[in-house]
């Protein structure tokens, strides 16, 4: 057996210190494995949100371009616009 330190053989501290490091390391392991879940679900939600901007900024165009073809019909006209329903 080997010398003895408080109590312990280098071989009983070497194994705590094993366990203790082993221990750490897989705490280690699970954190880094919910983060990259965690990074991962931010990604998916990344993603569709910039589908939905995507989508609205073609929606704004398309409106943007309705506008513009009622306001030139409406000078070719040549006539002032009807005031709004509610008056």
């Amino acid at each position: 057996m080997g010398p003895v330190m408080n109590g312990k053989t280098d071989m009983g501290m070497a194994m705590t210190e094993i366990e203790t490091l082993s221990a750490r390391i897989d705490a280690l392991e699970t954190r880094v494995a919910f983060q990259d879940e965690t990074i991962e679900d931010l990604n998916q939600a990344i993603i569709a949100q910039w589908k939905q901007i995507e989508a609205l900024n073609r929606l704004l165009v398309q409106l943007q371009d309705r506008v513009e073809i009622g306001e030139q019909r409406a000078d070719l006209a040549g006539l002032p616009e009807p005031p709004p329903p509610h008056y």
